[in-house]
């Protein structure tokens, strides 16, 4: 037991040193290139700087990096508890229409020409939206079973799907869609304090309840049946995870558009370390989605002249790697 807390303990340091740097290295790196001189200065403010320094680390990197950071951490977080609660390995962040949901927010938004605040809590709002169309349809008169919700969720789903549809069929071709297409490959390039501001409260609430819930997300994986008659409350447990892992997804979604893999590759990753005890799955999912998303967001950036979506990223390092992972496990098991 000692030998397995030390152990926790080193990979708990190890995270998060790792975490420093790398968000270190991201604030430095881009076409304004910093030092770490100047990035001490501008934090500890014991040298000079320049206006256009500071601006970029407070205005520009920091925000940037601070969002890759949460929306990582979150999304994996969602993914986790999604795949614990439903009991299944490919269940995603966007298994009940949360994030279909807030993309018709989003480019609703954004076909009205509102400013970003405003795309951003239509976002939201749609997203949550979503997930309460889902308990609505999905609940029956013994309560929302895991199969209904998904069924529910797939359903959710479609439907917000083609609202996106139909709303880029009516968009201007020469400058909204092209807003839009951007906007729903996943990209961090639009985001600033006021979208960190906007977004932030929603996904560390969400992680939050599903970190304090971690160790009872093990109980969900048993049969309802069996459950229960351990006096365990697994209708209101599984209603707070859902709740807090569609807040994630939902503000997630509101502030990057849509990113995936992150949620369904980071988790497993996590329990091909760790075992299966989610006490242990999620605090890794939180540091090991943070450091993806915050790598595959300095590599968009930083690769090419033009940025590149994030998705994309996600997509050809996502896909190939669990392939991997299912090679070498010979299949997902929670």
């Amino acid at each position: 037991m000692e030998t397995r807390n030390v152990k926790n303990t080193i990979w708990v340091v190890g995270t998060i040193l790792v975490i420093v740097l790398l968000s270190i290295v991201a604030i430095m790196l881009g076409r304004y290139q910093l030092t770490f001189q100047e990035i001490w200065s501008a934090f500890t403010r014991t040298g000079e700087i320049s206006d256009m320094a500071d601006n970029v680390i407070f205005n520009i990197r920091l925000p940037r990096v601070l969002i890759a950071l949460l929306a990582g951490a979150g999304l994996a977080t969602a993914g986790g508890a999604f795949q614990a609660v439903f009991s299944n390995p490919l269940a995603a962040p966007d298994t009940l229409g949360v994030a279909t949901g807030a993309s018709f927010g989003a480019v609703l938004g954004i076909l009205f020409g509102l400013p970003s605040l405003l795309i951003q809590s239509s976002a939201l709002a749609f997203g949550l939206l979503a997930v309460g169309l889902v308990y609505f349809v999905g609940r029956t008169k013994g309560g929302a079973s895991p199969v209904m919700l998904i069924l529910s969720g797939i359903v959710i789903s479609s439907l917000f799907s083609a609202l996106v549809s139909l709303v880029k069929y009516s968009a201007d071709p020469q400058d909204v869609l092209p807003a839009i297409t951007f906007w729903l490959m996943g990209s961090l390039s639009s985001v600033t304090r006021e979208t960190l501001y906007t977004g932030a409260p929603f996904l560390l609430v969400g992680i939050l309840l599903i970190f304090l819930l971690r160790w009872k997300l093990n109980a969900l994986t048993l049969p309802q049946e069996e459950a229960q008659s351990l006096g365990i409350p697994v209708n209101q447990i599984r209603a707070v995870v859902i709740l807090g892992a569609s807040m994630i997804t939902a503000a997630a979604v509101s502030m990057c558009g849509l990113i995936g893999w992150v949620g369904l590759l980071i988790p497993h990753i996590a329990r091909m370390l760790f075992g299966n005890n989610n006490k242990y799955v999620i605090p890794a999912s939180i540091g090991f989605g943070a450091i993806f998303l915050l790598v595959i967001d300095t590599v968009a950036r930083c690769v090419s002249a033009s940025e590149i979506p994030v998705s994309i990223l996600t997509a050809i390092i996502g896909a190939p790697f669990f392939i991997l992972l299912l090679r070498r496990t010979g299949g997902f098991r929670l």
